[in-house]
């Protein structure tokens, strides 16, 4: 109690400094850079988090689906299927997809112009001293630029800062068929030269307006026949099938997991989102 009362007198006199980071790294499956704020910095990022959330969520596009409430990855698959067959037209017609990708997409972010943004809605000197100097208190190896991963402020600021291309994709591409989940992106089209040119607006706005680069090897255009990798499955007109990636680092960390039923049990249940009843049935005789 004492330190949430140190801590309050100094967001009230306007003199709160942000901390330093504990750097560590994970495998999920590539390797990140984890950076984790102190307890006392924690504090302050959920309660500007629980007063800024409600706010800019308002701000959103419908068809961002990360870090929001009512969202998340289950969601955007689904719609991403909904949207594949209103294109096809249930099949009847080729949809193609141009499947998006951002090269270091936290490490990228540009301060500058997400403050920028930021003030665009807000006005208040003291929220944005605020921001600012949580926004400020980390950089990527280069000044002013890059989010850490580990602070739950950066979920809702990446949402923001990457609203200006959602309004971009929107309203001055006309993509009406559009979904984005983070860096991933897709717009479905039956009209492949379309999304040819988009492909080459896209990377022109992200790199003039956000400082944002594509990442050259995953970036796209296929068939929704020929199954198209996004969030994890690989999608086609009938089915959905995990990624074999991500099967092969399911089954490594299930085994010896027999003791962790929860952890299995997690597996099961994500697996009951797409066509993998053998590999359900597999997951089971762990739990």
């Amino acid at each position: 109690m004492d330190n949430i009362l140190a801590l309050h007198r100094e967001l009230a006199a306007g003199t709160y400094k942000h901390g330093a980071y504990k750097h560590f790294r994970i495998s999920d499956p590539k390797p990140r850079d984890i950076h984790k704020a102190m307890a006392r910095d924690r504090v302050v990022h959920h309660a500007l988090h629980r007063i800024l959330y409600p706010f800019f969520d308002r701000t959103f596009i419908a068809d961002s689906y990360s870090c929001r409430k009512g969202k998340g990855t289950h969601r955007a698959m689904n719609r991403f299927r909904q949207f594949a067959f209103r294109v096809s037209r249930n099949n009847k017609k080729t949809c193609h997809i141009l499947k998006c990708d951002i090269r270091k997409f936290f490490a990228s972010i540009d301060h500058t112009i997400l403050m920028s943004i930021i003030r665009h809605y807000i006005s208040d000197r003291r929220t944005l001293q605020l921001i600012a100097g949580i926004v400020g208190s980390f950089n990527s190896g280069t000044l002013s630029t890059g989010l850490p991963l580990g602070n739950l402020t950066s979920q809702l600021l990446v949402n923001v800062y990457m609203n200006e291309f959602d309004q971009f994709a929107k309203h001055t591409l006309k993509a009406k068929y559009y979904i984005r989940y983070a860096d991933d992106f897709v717009v479905l089209s039956h009209d492949k030269q379309l999304l040819e040119s988009m492909r080459r607006r896209i990377a022109i706005f992200l790199h003039e307006q956000l400082k944002l680069e594509l990442h050259p090897d995953k970036v796209f255009i296929k068939t929704f026949a020929s199954g198209v990798d996004f969030l994890g499955w690989v999608h086609f007109p009938r089915h959905r099938v995990l990624r074999t990636t991500t099967k092969r680092r399911m089954l490594k960390r299930a085994t010896g997991l027999e003791e962790d039923n929860q952890i299995v049990q997690s597996y099961v249940g994500l697996l009951g989102h797409g066509n993998a009843k053998k590999l359900r049935q597999k997951m089971l005789e762990f739990s």
